[in-house]
């Protein structure tokens, strides 16, 4: 008899990671964390990206609603010089890191944590990405602030909306720099003995 398959449960609000999970043929439930995430600090920008990850996980495998899942936990901060960027708080602040950013390089850091929450363990992980960054002209950033969707993303972009055309290139996992890298989560679950392919749907 086959082994029912495993709750899978996504601790954060990003539509883009769920969007993710769903296109590599997984069926997660969400189940926002409510992490503060300003009350948190790290000294680097990778250990403040695993940090928050390992809360929101946490935060979400304590619930009596998750016991028996897996539960993922992520969250990216741009480095950018060693200064760990989010989400801007306003449209001046997104428009000011546009202009610093255009024409530089920047490491898309996104913590990973999976708890399995019968047996108790983590497995957590950061992942890197290279981003390099094109020269858009001041009007350009202006258009790109007043759609808003630099407020709803770590480092005021992401490759899978307006931005996209801004980005010269990346060097590592793609889906990292949206918000979850599949290859990296596939390693986190085997730690934990559970095949990614067992979570297909």
């Amino acid at each position: 008899m086959t082994a029912p398959r495993r709750r899978l449960v996504l601790a954060s609000a990003s539509p883009a990671r769920l969007s993710l999970l769903r296109q590599a043929g997984l069926a997660p439930e969400v189940i926002v964390s409510g992490v503060d995430e300003d009350a948190l600090s790290a000294p680097t920008p990778a250990a403040l990206a695993l940090l928050l990850a390992e809360a929101k996980a946490t935060a979400v495998a304590g619930l009596p609603g998750t016991a028996g899942a897996l539960v993922v936990g992520c969250d990216s901060v741009l480095d950018l010089d060693g200064e760990a960027l989010g989400k801007p708080a306003d449209a001046e602040e997104a428009t000011t890191r546009w202009k610093s950013m255009r024409g530089r390089e920047g490491i898309l850091r996104t913590g990973h944590c999976v708890i399995d929450t019968v047996t108790g363990r983590r497995a957590s992980e950061t992942a890197s990405t290279t981003v390099r960054f094109g020269t858009p002209s001041d009007a350009e950033i202006a258009a790109y602030v007043a759609t808003g969707e630099p407020l709803h993303v770590a480092g005021s972009f992401t490759l899978d909306g307006r931005s996209a055309p801004f980005v010269d290139s990346i060097e590592g996992s793609h889906g990292n720099v949206i918000g979850l890298s599949l290859p990296l989560l596939r390693r986190l679950l085997a730690e934990h003995g559970v095949p990614i392919t067992d979570l297909w749907v």
